[in-house]
């Protein structure tokens, strides 16, 4: 039921180099030996105590032949090289001994933290929850390891000697400790592609033709500030670059190599660029793993020539990357669309759509520091260039293009960290209704592609975009306007109908169009045609002049009434129309603090300094309304969820294990008998008692009370209601035993079992557990009881997340106000209902082998929340994506 432990990963040391960790083989004996013996007097000392070389050498004979006790004996290699180890060997049901060694020369890169979390991982899937170490006083780099790294820790001393024992538990600190250093290690290991100074390309037809040349071409026409060079056999040089015959030739050190030279050869060219050293290397060249398992095969031996010799790799099948930053001006693309340069990060998964985005970039003016293409994602992904951007002052913003999560949970933690600081736009392929995943719950067949895309992304705060064109708009809008202080938009136009589409368009992107007060009314009611139209969108009529704009737009912006101004103009014959443009920028300078936007009809507007400018009415709205969202987030306090119940978990997944070993290979659903015990824990258990024959029934009912609930209870039943296997408010003995009855006579059985309980009347809620196989475990909170089917209410919420996160779900439902007391009802008890979300959120953490969980209904009343109705299916869940200790991309 779990994974094989451990699995090999290339991980990124503090100084940005390629390592591997991998368990301990049968052919490192001299490898690990020379480790021992290369470690210095003082290593020796702190690791056996001792200076004994002897002993050192015992313990890799040790190590070497295994023990039923060693739990995880793992290698970290440099360049082939073994420079560290750790071992956990048990000494107790859940408790292990750690240790570790770290060559002399290698101390300070973070090889210690990264094996300590591989280790935890390893030791976490076979049920150890301890680890405990021996520790000198004066191993003060060892005892920094332990209390750094964000694990659950206690320590003792025992003779002088320090006992030191951590939880195994990746806890929300230990997490963010690790992503913290990888977000280091990724701008290191990165800074050679996105802050080049030299560049060679490999691929180059004499002929002119082909994408080596066109690269070239873009690389000399963009005025690359560093070193350029061509690899080519044959020739001295090409259009008057310095030509060699191999990478290795060239003088000076490389850092990025772009390749573009048929598949077959690509192999041996990033053989080269190992020789030479060079730092990243950017293949464009397609027919790899796009093309099928040959391909994929090809890719992957492509990647592991690269990670064995420090080189990042970007692609294959890509369409180059560009650094626009003025002091570099790389280029190395085949497209010469360059936007003007700025402070927006952008990579593309797609090539077509990242060549689009700069065309659009460089139409709008919207300002472009880097874009990479990352084309199959064999290395480098989205992941990491957020993590290398996110402390990078002269990035501003990053825009995405995503067909793929490699590491959702992954992608969730990082983009909601640079989300916190600065935007994140995205837009993803694959979300269509065809991509539905088939499911027997309720929650599994809401849960599409889409809805998990915009959980993570709400999770995030990033700004999920239709296309790449919203992207850019809104990108724009961002780079250009601060943010809007709320939702209330005030709409301006010398147009009356396009002021009307406007507001319009502002409620389906979820600003508000507020009346204004009258005393506002009153003030610009001077510079309109007829009163009418002073109270939002306000319509200054074809013949207004530059001081009605300037008169009312300073009017809006001064009044603490509305959060953004959109104006809206058309050019007329009454009046010169670039007075008025000039008349809103003039204004606008005075009031710096708040978002203007200008729809300017006939090319009006270009050149209008500190006012943003677009060509259509919903386009200005749309980009309005994600600015609003934005800003709404950055807005809201984001506590971290409560800390975690390990004993809690633990005995969960125990109970949940020992249920799939009953149900056989692929798991299924859970009996109502087993579910209080799986789910009774985490408060989720639904109300009455079961009974498995007609007289048990009725003793149930009296003892619950009567009028009860009666309904079958039998895991292989999926819709009961429309059976007929439902029956409510049944108010005496004989009403029960006419239900029960029926129910065998539906089923064709001569005994069923069946669910007694109390008669419940509340506002009916539908809560559940999806997991996505890329995105996770998602948490649905929607419109309850039959209405699940028919009415689209629903929210998904991606764990963890915290008690505001949930009442922010809850509230964002259209059938809140029946939870808030709607027509002078009394409202129910939300925060139980709170409670009961964040609890769903911790099981679907806690135990991954819950596959599918519905809560349908939940009755919320006045005095609380009621589970009538709960089905859980369980699945075999090998690996835990959010646990996943640092790791570059397999």
């Amino acid at each position: 039921m779990t994974r094989p432990l451990p699995r090999p990963a290339d991980v990124l040391l503090a100084d940005g180099r390629i390592a591997a960790i991998r368990p301990l083989a049968p052919t490192d004996r001299a490898g690990l030996m020379a480790l021992h013996d290369a470690a210095g007097d003082e290593s020796l000392r702190l690791r056996f105590f001792s200076l004994s070389r002897e002993a050192a050498r015992a313990y890799v004979d040790h190590l070497m032949a295994g023990s039923g006790d060693t739990v995880a004996t793992l290698v970290a290699t440099v360049g082939g090289t073994i420079v560290a180890t750790a071992v956990a060997e048990r000494v107790g049901p859940d408790l292990a001994e750690a240790a570790f060694l770290v060559a002399d020369a290698e101390h300070r890169h973070g090889l210690g933290s990264l094996l300590l979390e591989h280790l935890a991982a390893a030791c976490r899937d076979v049920g150890i929850r301890r680890l405990v170490a021996e520790v000198l006083p004066a191993n003060h780099a060892m005892l920094t390891l332990f209390r750094g790294a964000g694990f659950t820790l206690t320590q003792r001393n025992d003779h002088g000697v320090l006992l030191v024992e951590m939880s195994t538990e990746a806890t929300a600190a230990a997490v963010e400790v690790a992503d913290r250093r990888e977000r280091a290690s990724e701008a290191r290991s990165l800074a050679p592609l996105l802050h080049p100074r030299s560049v060679a390309i490999v691929g180059v037809r004499r002929d002119g033709s082909g994408l080596g040349r066109a690269v070239l071409t873009s690389v000399l026409e963009g005025g690359f500030t560093g070193a350029v060079h061509v690899v080519h056999p044959e020739v001295d040089s090409v259009d008057g670059v310095g030509a060699f015959p191999r990478l290795s030739d060239v003088p000076g050190h490389v850092d990025v190599a772009v390749v573009a030279v048929p598949a077959h050869h690509v192999l041996d060219t990033v053989r080269d660029a190992a020789r030479a050293g060079v730092s990243a290397v950017v293949v464009i060249s397609s027919g790899f793993g796009e093309l099928g398992p040959d391909g994929a095969a090809m890719q992957q031996r492509l990647l592991r020539t690269a990670r064995d010799h420090n080189i990042r790799l970007i692609g294959p099948n890509c369409v180059g990357v560009m650094v626009n930053d003025p002091e570099v001006r790389l280029n190395a693309t085949f497209t010469r669309s360059v936007p003007p340069p700025g402070g927006l990060a952008i990579a593309s998964q797609s090539g077509g759509v990242g060549i689009a985005f700069l065309d659009l970039a460089r139409e709008l003016g919207l300002g472009v520091g880097t874009f990479i293409s990352l084309g199959n994602k064999a290395d480098v992904s989205g992941n990491d260039l957020l993590a290398a951007w996110l402390d990078d002052p002269t990035v501003t913003a990053a825009a995405l293009y995503l067909e793929s999560f490699g590491n959702a949970p992954k992608f969730a933690r990082i983009a909601r960290r640079f989300a916190e600081r600065k935007p994140v736009l995205a837009v993803v392929g694959g979300r269509s209704a065809s991509g539905r995943r088939g499911g027997a719950s309720h929650t599994a067949a809401a849960a599409t592609p889409a809805v998990g895309v915009d959980a993570l992304f709400s999770h995030a705060g990033v700004l999920g975009c239709a296309s790449a064109e919203e992207m850019g708009r809104t990108a724009l809008l961002l780079a250009e306007q601060p943010l809007p202080r709320g939702r209330r938009l005030a709409v301006v136009s010398n147009a009356g109908g396009l002021g009307v589409l406007a507001a319009d368009a502002a409620d389906l992107h979820g600003l508000d169009v507020p009346e204004l007060s009258s005393g506002l009314r009153s003030r610009i009611s001077d510079h309109v045609a007829g009163t009418v139209g002073t109270a939002n969108p306000v319509d200054l009529g074809a013949g207004a002049c530059a001081d009605d704009v300037r008169s009312v737009a300073a009017a809006l912006l001064a009044s603490g009434e509305v959060d953004a101004l959109l104006v809206v103009l058309v050019p007329t014959s009454a009046t010169p129309a670039q007075p008025l443009v000039d008349a809103l920028v003039a204004t606008r300078a005075g009031f710096p603090a708040t978002p203007v936007a200008l729809v300017g009809l006939g090319g009006l507007g270009k050149g209008a300094e500190g006012v943003t400018v677009f060509r259509a009415v919903d386009d200005a709205v749309e980009a309005m309304g994600a600015a609003a969202r934005y800003a709404s987030w950055l807005a809201t306090p984001r506590t971290l969820p409560a800390s975690h119940d390990e004993e809690r978990a633990a005995a969960a997944r125990g109970v949940a294990l020992g249920l799939l070993d009953d149900l056989g290979d692929g798991g299924g659903w859970v009996d109502a008998a087993d579910v209080p015990g799986l789910l009774g824990p985490y408060g989720l258990e639904p109300v009455g008692r079961l009974a498995n024959d007609l007289g048990t029934a009725t003793r149930v009912a009296s003892d619950v009370g009567y009028p009860v609930v009666v309904k079958i209870a039998d895991r292989d039943v999926v819709h009961k209601s429309d059976r007929g296997l439902v029956r409510l408010g049944l108010d005496s003995d004989e009403g029960v035993e006419e239900a029960v009855r029926a129910f065998a006579a539906e089923l064709g059985r001569s005994t069923v079992p069946v669910l007694v309980q109390p008669f419940v009347r509340g506002v009916e809620v539908a809560l559940g557990v999806v997991r996505d196989p890329s995105l996770g475990p998602l948490v649905m909170v929607a419109a309850g009881g039959v209405a699940t089917g028919i009415l689209d209410d629903r929210t998904f919420l991606l764990p963890p997340f915290s008690r505001q996160d949930a009442a922010r779900a809850i509230r964002s439902l259209r059938m809140w106000p029946l939870l808030d007391g709607y027509r002078g009802a009394q409202p129910v008890d939300t925060s139980e209902l709170e409670r009961t979300v964040v609890a769903l959120g911790d099981l679907a953490l806690d135990v991954p082998e819950v596959a599918e969980l519905d809560l349908n209904p939940v009755m919320c009343t006045p005095n609380g929340t009621v589970l009538v109705d709960v089905r859980v299916r369980l699945a075999p869940h090998p690996y835990d994506l959010a646990a996943q200790p640092r790791q570059l991309r397999s």
